[in-house]
């Protein structure tokens, strides 16, 4: 027969509401101002946007780093699943996948610190971060295969949004609308009217 725990080892145990509410606090501060300022953020700003004292903040997130990682995390998920629902309301295939583009490159231009390290995140891929976005561009890409040049693949699509990510960054302060000028001229170049074979390529391994 089970021994029942006592009760204010139970207590000890449980986190603290006011702990698990401190810890909200902390990620929903960090998520505002790393999509403001980046990850060269101060961990000061966002104790203070948060309520809470530095001490506090250390106790939940030891280093700046882990912080970082949550946040980053969970807003790539949302931006991915975000994307990833903008090309599902499209029913036209080609749509779907410009849809998917738009979607994913403004939230990008909206949020500073996934524009700093999304191409890290493809460098070192995150399970949770670049795999769940290859799978969405997979599925783009299997609904537009008779619209996609011959030979296109799930990574030329991937580091066109790469590539397309870094124009953001570079020109979103000082040219805002420019890179929809650029994505416009590159999906073009996907379309399947154009015949020239592309050259080969080694695939990469994920």
């Amino acid at each position: 027969m089970a021994v029942a725990e006592p009760e204010s080892t139970a207590r000890r145990r449980a986190p603290r509401v006011d702990a698990i509410r401190n810890r909200e606090a902390i990620v929903e501060a960090a998520a505002a101002v790393l999509a403001e300022q980046g990850t060269a953020v101060d961990v000061r700003e966002i104790a203070r946007r948060s309520g809470v004292g530095m001490g506090t903040l250390y106790r939940h997130f030891p280093q700046k780093e882990d912080l970082v990682h949550t946040v980053l995390r969970k807003d790539f998920s949302e931006w991915a699943e975000s994307a990833r629902q903008a090309a599902i309301d499209a029913e036209d295939p080609w749509a779907a996948l410009t849809d998917f583009y738009q979607q994913a490159l403004t939230g990008y231009a909206r949020h500073r610190a996934i524009m700093e390290n999304f191409a890290l995140t493809w460098s070192t891929p995150d399970l949770e971060g670049i795999q769940q976005l290859r799978l969405v561009v997979e599925q783009l890409r299997a609904r537009a295969t008779d619209l996609l040049r011959p030979g296109v693949t799930t990574d030329d699509l991937l580091l066109l949004l790469v590539s397309l990510g870094h124009a953001v960054q570079i020109t979103d302060e000082c040219r805002p609308q420019l890179w929809h000028r650029l994505l416009h001229i590159s999906l073009d170049g996907l379309r399947a009217d154009h015949h020239e074979p592309l050259p080969a390529t080694i695939p990469l391994s994920m």
